[in-house]
């Protein structure tokens, strides 16, 4: 297995080598979780999923050898960064002769919570949604499928929005383009998700406790608590990131989200972040008071495909398409403008408490 990797990212990452080569090349073998789509790369889970491996194309491998030195400065720079973790880049060569290469990445729904529902957010509209017929709890949303606001403490939005416009600044110093924000919620009540997918599967069980008439009801509710290291796990993970966060409905002290009935779990950027999500009641006739559901939901985040670069193909499919739909709908825009947008919009999903 060949290395690319000029830098030892693992190392920046506090990730211990042994660890990392028995999770991609142990004897339990990886199983894959996509098949190829439009950009024809295949995704492969880590029998332990801890990491996702995904086999590069030509030309991302070479957006991603010449952004490396610059994404090695930006993650030690800013330790609190959304953007992927990449942990290694190699190539090997099968026994027909062909060579693949692949990027091994950190799986930010490795959690200890369940996850509920999945989204991935660019900010852009044309064709960003899915079929209500194709909707599980496994499937990955888009823009327009969100109907929900995240409300949250105001120091962790206010140092979440903070790091996604660094990050975007740094994407577009690189002029990245087509990334998203991956989006995963964990539901503190998941049983009002029945009416989207069906009955819920045996993975809500695992937080369930049972009542005094033997119905099993999920433990709802969590709040925010002062950190206590020995309380919470500290250890550094594929998906964690940087410090424990500040919050300012505590006096600004570092803090933990306590989850009764379940645990107590390390706030992080993009991890553990407790927040109200709020969805407008849809009304069959006008009324004077709108109506919201408002659920408890702890929510995981991460910056993701970060290696498509504005080059003169994506800039002639701009062109193209902006000949008959409205240019600021549809996904592919010069790297200024995506990042603007991308940030703008992310301002709306999460908005001022």
């Amino acid at each position: 297995m060949h290395n690319y990797d000029p830098r030892n990212l693992r190392e920046l990452f506090k990730l211990d080598a042994a660890d990392y080569m028995m999770s991609i090349c142990g004897d339990n073998g990886l199983r894959q979780i996509s098949s190829p789509g439009k950009s024809g790369s295949i995704f492969y889970l880590s029998h332990d999923d801890r990491f996702v491996i995904k086999t590069l194309r030509r030309s991302e491998l070479k957006v991603l050898l010449r952004m490396l030195p610059s994404y090695h400065n930006h993650v030690q720079l800013h330790e609190n960064t959304l953007i992927t973790k990449f942990f290694g880049l190699h190539r090997i060569k099968l026994k027909c002769g062909r060579k693949v290469r692949f990027v091994v990445m950190g799986n930010m729904f490795y959690t200890e919570l369940h996850i509920h529902r999945r989204y991935d957010l660019k900010g852009s509209s044309y064709g960003r949604y899915t079929s209500k017929e194709k909707i599980t709890e496994n499937t990955t949303m888009k823009d327009l499928d969100l109907n929900y606001e995240f409300y949250m403490d105001r120091s962790l939005r206010d140092a979440l929005l903070k790091q996604i416009a660094l990050d975007c600044t740094f994407l577009q110093s690189q002029k990245i383009i087509d990334y998203s924000l991956l989006l995963g919620l964990h539901f503190r009540a998941p049983e009002h998700l029945k009416l989207l997918v069906g009955p819920p599967d045996s993975s809500y069980n695992n937080e369930n406790k049972p009542t005094g008439d033997g119905l099993s009801v999920p433990p709802t509710g969590l709040m925010l608590v002062t950190h206590e290291p020995g309380s919470v796990n500290t250890a550094p993970g594929p998906h964690i990131r940087g410090s424990t966060l500040k919050a300012y409905s505590i006096g600004d002290r570092e803090v933990d989200v306590l989850l009764p009935g379940t645990g107590r779990l390390r706030v992080q950027l993009g991890v553990n972040m407790p927040a109200l999500a709020n969805r407008k009641v849809q009304q069959t006739e006008p009324e004077e008071v709108e109506l919201f559901e408002v659920y408890d939901v702890v929510l995981y985040l991460g910056v993701i495909d970060i290696l498509q670069d504005y080059n003169l193909k994506k800039k002639l499919e701009h062109a193209g398409k902006s000949l008959f739909l409205d240019p600021m709908s549809i996904s592919v825009v010069e790297p200024k403008l995506y990042a603007r947008r991308f940030v703008n919009f992310l301002e709306k999903v999460f908005p001022d408490p």
